[in-house]
């Protein structure tokens, strides 16, 4: 029986914060390593620190890194990508860019310098876009993005022993693209070396083709990590003498036990100090998001094999790293104290700087209303994951300087989505719980200068609950279950905090939050 650890860390302000954590206290560790939508992971070694980077597409600041001493306790430390200005949509001028941003991140830390790279499809496709190369001397920057005019699918960076720098990368197809030294452009053409696509785990023929590739040499062989088949799908890895083929290959995990039907796809691996091997992988666990699940590589005959035995066992020992560490969970509850904003969040696109601050009234996040007729286009949608197994946020919102047509409140975004919030017109507010831009519920005439929002999730299917507190003791539900789906593919449901108006009048009216707080209820 899997045991559901609860980790309380206390804060200053007495309050505290539950959070799902793999650490078991007693040197095991039970998957995920992180209850929450951390997609197409990828992971390296330097020195004692372990990083992982993330996919976050349209999410702003892109590609998050997180950082761990022994590969089980998490935090995050930065992102490489602080904003995209290579399109106004990302500013949603004339329309909006969901899904678009960093795709299949992959790192690597090279003389000193880490690297990350991402692909940009456009239009969702697999054979259209750009591909970015990001360059810093550590890994909470700055760091100087290069976008490159080549678009290289699912890349897997790679500096090999003689200098040379490649990227592995393509979906069905797979093919090897030699880069220039500086890793800033690419220097060769592209050279396929596989083409086989899968019937399914065990045979060829089928439609299940590669991608997700990263790219290894280990005593003197070339190999390469790939997930086919999907959100059922497993994992294969490629083994050749020459980096440009001819490659076997090998089934190396092919297990959904542990989230049934849901396979295990797309990650990296990594080696301890020790010798040992291990390797961090994806789940999909649906509208919570892609989970990283970690699992020893025993090796046999020369091919890295997953979990115990070839099976998630889900429970494992934790990998030695010669000491104890702390238990660390990534951030989420923030009092909103500091002049910088906690590394939890991520902006909806860019976000309109002009339009936010956390130093113009101290201790609150002041969200400034832009024009939009709707969440789905409003700027300044501040987000964080929603978690599982069970999460919830809870937000206190001043409304003093709402003005006419001003829409500010909290709830969980994806498509659909649905929040409650205070809504102001001719002077008047009214409560109004929104579930895919149809009011459910409204109470009129509200008087009040202050709300509490809460929305509970559940990966029991998938469904979010909504409250309101006029006195921030007292919940009352509002409105119905957000059923929550995943109409934007591949990027899970978040809590999301917002101001927007409504009319073009009301633009300089502005909400204050004054905390968000999370639990694991």
């Amino acid at each position: 029986m899997i045991c559901f650890l609860l980790f309380l860390s206390c804060f200053s302000t007495a309050n505290a914060q539950q959070v799902w954590s793999p650490d078991n206290g007693n040197g095991t560790f039970t998957n995920p390593l992180m209850w929450g939508d951390w997609p197409d992971p990828d992971i390296i070694r330097v020195g004692d620190d372990f990083y992982l980077i993330s996919t976050s597409m349209h999410y702003v600041p892109g590609s998050p890194i997180a950082k761990s001493k022994d590969l089980v306790n998490w935090e995050i430390v930065g992102y490489p990508v602080e904003r995209y200005d290579e399109d106004p949509r990302f500013d949603m001028k004339g329309g909006t860019l969901y899904l678009n941003g960093s795709w299949a991140n992959t790192i690597k830390h090279h003389n000193g310098k880490f690297y990350v790279g991402f692909c940009t499809p456009k239009n969702w496709g697999w054979d259209k876009g750009n591909f970015s190369i990001c360059i810093a001397d550590k890994p909470e920057g700055p760091w100087e993005r290069t976008i490159f005019p080549e678009f290289l699918y699912d890349p897997g960076l790679f500096f090999d022993d003689d200098g040379k720098v490649y990227v592995a990368h393509g979906q069905g197809t797979l093919y090897l693209t030699e880069l220039n030294a500086d890793a800033k452009s690419v220097k060769g053409k592209d050279v396929k070396i596989w083409d086989k696509r899968f019937k399914n785990a065990n045979e060829f023929g089928g439609g299940f083709g590669m991608e997700g590739a990263h790219m290894y040499k280990i005593n003197g062989k070339y190999y390469i990590t790939c997930p086919a088949g999907g959100t059922e799908g497993w994992q294969i890895c490629l083994r050749s003498d020459n980096i440009y083929g001819p490659y076997e290959h090998k089934l190396i995990i092919n297990d959904s036990s542990s989230y049934p039907p849901n396979g295990l796809h797309q990650g990296g691996m990594v080696q301890l100090k020790n010798g040992d091997w291990w390797f961090i992988i994806m789940q999909d666990r649906g509208a919570i998001g892609r989970v990283p699940v970690l699992l020893p590589v025993e090796w046999k005959d020369g091919w890295p094999m997953l979990g115990s035995g070839n099976k998630d066992v889900i429970t494992y020992k934790k990998p030695n790293v010669g000491k104890v560490y702390p238990i660390k969970s990534p951030a989420t509850t923030d009092e909103f104290t500091k002049q910088k904003l906690g590394l939890q969040w991520q902006w909806n696109h860019n976000p309109d700087n002009e339009k936010w601050s956390l130093t113009e009234r101290k201790g609150y996040m002041r969200l400034k209303a832009s024009y939009a007729d709707s969440l789905k286009v409003a700027r300044n949608t501040l987000t964080q994951r929603v978690q599982g197994p069970n999460s919830e946020g809870t937000v206190e919102i001043d409304l003093m300087s709402l003005k006419d047509g001003n829409v500010a409140g909290f709830g969980v975004f994806q498509f659909p989505y649905a929040f409650v919030a205070v809504e102001q017109t001719d002077g008047q507010r009214r409560i109004i719980m929104n579930n895919n831009d149809k009011i459910i519920e409204q109470i009129d005439n509200f008087k009040g200068d202050k709300i509490w929002i809460r929305a509970r999730v559940t990966d029991r299917d998938f469904i979010a609950k909504f409250y309101y507190s006029i006195d921030g003791e007292n919940f009352y539900v509002i409105g119905n279950d957000l059923k929550m789906q995943l109409e934007l593919y591949w990027t899970a449901n978040r809590f999301a905090l917002f101001n927007y108006s409504k009319t073009k009048t009301g633009v300089d009216g502005y909400a204050d939050f004054n905390w968000f707080r999370f639990t694991n209820k």
